[in-house]
């Protein structure tokens, strides 16, 4: 890692960070459009959240009993349950990979089946279970065999969908309402028809909404949307406040208790920290932020400014291919051009390392612009933001004027940054022969 800091610029040694933005080693600013993959929704260091955790080490709590139930996590799961008044229970973990672990075995208890269902392209986690899940094989590749019995069938494919449960063996289809992989959308009725199938053939129905969801998308949840009732909801990093790890399953009564069925089964899943004071008092906090600063509302204004901002420079730019999302949750697509002199260009970077022509477009976003941000996934034609969501109208013009530029410039052969474009082949080509 420190490697591939150096190698791209990166390494400028952040010291501090502060709602949106990020200081380095010289005080100079930076504008955080990555957000640490999504957890910092109400800013770094937000004011109240540091209040409250210091109010909880003061407070000398009684933490981790284990042997009681806390206060503050039945607080937190009322809070949330609010959100969802269709689902009655929530379980507590310490990460959104630790959320899918259990909604795996929440699951299988539950319906008696073994089957999981996810998609291709998904992104659930990198624990064993949420691994195979996952739908890129670099993050499998060395681990196999995984999780038995599961399986993936393609996003948006309702036919697939109903082949794969029509047997009546699949315990539960986890989705991402917006899958964070290149931020790909469902069809209009994706969503809403395949839960009915999940309950046509009696599987659980589960969003995994640890990226896309507590507001993300302009809505507390993103299932909202579409209009859709899950058996299960699993978020996490934003519900961290950025501080102390929390994840969660939101689940029906119905399933909560055939897991936890007889007293001598009260602890038959759990995890040590998972409700600890720190992690429910981040959660809490976090809540009552984003609602007291109307921030899931900047999230939805800001983000379809931003929307449209890109969109219209689609047809100013002929390898800005498309550009996709809900509020704060946006992918910028690149593709190949139809100019001859760019279509040379691009092969000869595609053919170096596939995706690495996002990398013209990153690296001097962050140079020259001082904007952190990053590519879809691993050999991605994507880049994806992912800000807080206290972003200003001032933030937005910052990002429109610096990609505007950016993207012009990569339309300019020979350019400056096609000369950065030879060095990237350069580390490329000697990263594949050792």
């Amino acid at each position: 890692m420190v490697r591939v800091l150096r190698t791209i610029g990166y390494d400028v040694g952040f010291r501090r960070g502060s709602g949106q933005y990020l200081y380095d080693r010289t005080d100079t600013r930076y504008l955080d459009l990555l957000s640490g993959f999504g957890v910092f929704a109400i800013g770094r260091n937000h004011p109240a959240l540091r209040a409250a955790l210091i109010s909880v080490l003061d407070a000398e709590l009684p933490n981790l009993v284990q042997l009681d139930v806390p206060v503050l996590a039945g607080v937190a799961a009322e809070r949330l349950l609010a959100k969802a008044p269709y689902l009655d229970k929530v379980f507590f973990a310490n990460s959104g990979t630790e959320a899918v672990e259990a909604a795996i075995k929440f699951a299988r208890a539950a319906t008696g089946r073994s089957r999981i269902l996810s998609c291709t392209h998904a992104f659930h986690g990198l624990t064993f279970g949420a691994l195979s899940l996952n739908g890129d094989e670099i993050f499998k590749s060395g681990f196999e065999p995984l999780l038995g019995d599961c399986a993936a069938i393609p996003f948006n494919d309702l036919a697939a969908l109903e082949d794969a449960l029509r047997g009546r063996e699949v315990a539960a289809f986890i989705v991402e309402p917006i899958q964070g992989k290149g931020v790909h959308l469902p069809a209009a009725d994706y969503l809403k028809d395949a839960a009915e199938l999940c309950r046509k053939y009696g599987s659980l129905f589960i969003a995994d909404e640890i990226q896309c969801g507590l507001g993300r998308t302009g809505k507390f949840f993103a299932v909202e949307h579409w209009g859709v009732e899950p058996d299960m909801i699993l978020i996490a990093k934003a519900l961290s406040g950025g501080h102390v790890p929390v994840g969660a399953v939101l689940t029906r009564k119905s399933i909560y208790d055939r897991l936890f069925n007889r007293m001598d089964r009260a602890v038959v899943h759990g995890s040590t920290f998972a409700k600890n004071d720190l992690a429910m008092a981040a959660g809490i906090t976090t809540l009552s932020v984003l609602e007291a600063e109307g921030l899931i509302e900047n999230a939805a204004r800001t983000g379809e400014r931003l929307l449209a901002s890109f969109r219209a420079m689609t047809g100013r730019h002929e390898m800005l291919k498309e550009v996709r999302g809900l509020g704060l949750m946006i992918g910028i697509e690149f593709g190949a051009p139809k100019s001859l002199k760019l279509r040379a260009s691009w092969s000869m970077i595609e053919a170096a390392n596939k995706g690495l022509f996002c990398q013209l477009i990153t690296i001097p976003l962050f140079r020259d612009h001082k904007i952190l941000t990053q590519v879809a996934g691993h050999g991605s034609h994507t880049i994806k933001l992912l800000p807080s969501y206290v972003i200003t109208d001032d933030d937005c013009a910052w990002i429109e004027t610096a990609f505007e530029e950016v993207i012009a410039q990569s339309h300019q052969v020979p350019g400056a940054i096609w000369s950065l474009g030879k060095t990237l082949i350069g580390n490329a080509t000697a990263a594949k022969r050792a």
